[in-house]
């Protein structure tokens, strides 16, 4: 696989295991504990007794992209497309993931496109890279890059545009505390880039309709 994505993409080191050791479950439970009673709360009260051990299992759910690897969700192609050449958007894929700097939610919707070179994918392969990749911990610009660069060294279209638009629970749960602002990235390969007119088309394709 491409250094690049090797860089942006945590690979698996082997079936249901990652390069990182996990803690045991006895572990991950006791951390919850102190960082209940950091928070101020009891964690032996009725209420949270069983709060370290559903806040594992939520975690195991929440974070299942490091034990996947997106690449081998666009692995199959179809080359019977009758000759059809031109671009491919799926718009609008709700996702949910986490921000790497304060682990809070970051809830927003992904739009990719491909130009196909004679193979297209599947529709909801694009949509399982995007939650492969929203179920890590993240930061925005980041999660653009990777699943515009995995979809571009694995299918090699002649060009991939990704646009994410997201909320940021950070922005709105604390700090400046601003509800309601989106942020906006946009990344672009091959005729993409290259093209401004390409680039114009996406995003018209994308904001129709909306």
């Amino acid at each position: 696989m491409d250094a690049v994505i090797k860089k942006l993409m945590p690979a698996p080191d082997g079936v249901g295991k990652t390069a990182t050791q996990r803690p045991s479950q006895q572990e991950v439970e006791a951390a919850v504990r102190v960082l209940l009673r950091w928070a101020g709360d009891d964690p032996d009260r009725e209420g949270l007794v069983d709060t370290p051990k559903r806040v594992a299992k939520a975690y195991r759910e929440m974070f299942a992209g490091y034990d996947m690897n997106p690449a081998e969700e666009l692995g199959r192609t179809f080359e019977e497309v009758a000759g059809y050449d031109d671009l491919v958007l799926i718009k609008d894929i709700q996702f949910h993931s986490h921000c790497e700097h304060h682990m809070v939610p970051i809830i927003g919707k992904a739009h990719v496109a491909y130009l196909p070179d004679r193979k297209v994918v599947g529709l909801s392969k694009i949509a399982r890279v995007v939650d492969i990749f929203a179920q890590r911990l993240q930061t925005q610009e980041a999660m653009t890059a990777q699943i515009a660069a995995v979809i571009q060294e694995v299918l090699n279209p002649r060009g991939v545009a990704v646009m994410i638009e997201a909320e940021h629970m950070c922005m709105a749960m604390r700090g400046i505390r601003k509800q309601g602002s989106t942020t906006l990235t946009s990344t672009f390969t091959g005729a993409f880039k290259d093209s401004p007119e390409e680039q114009v088309r996406f995003v018209t394709m994308v904001r129709a309709g909306n």
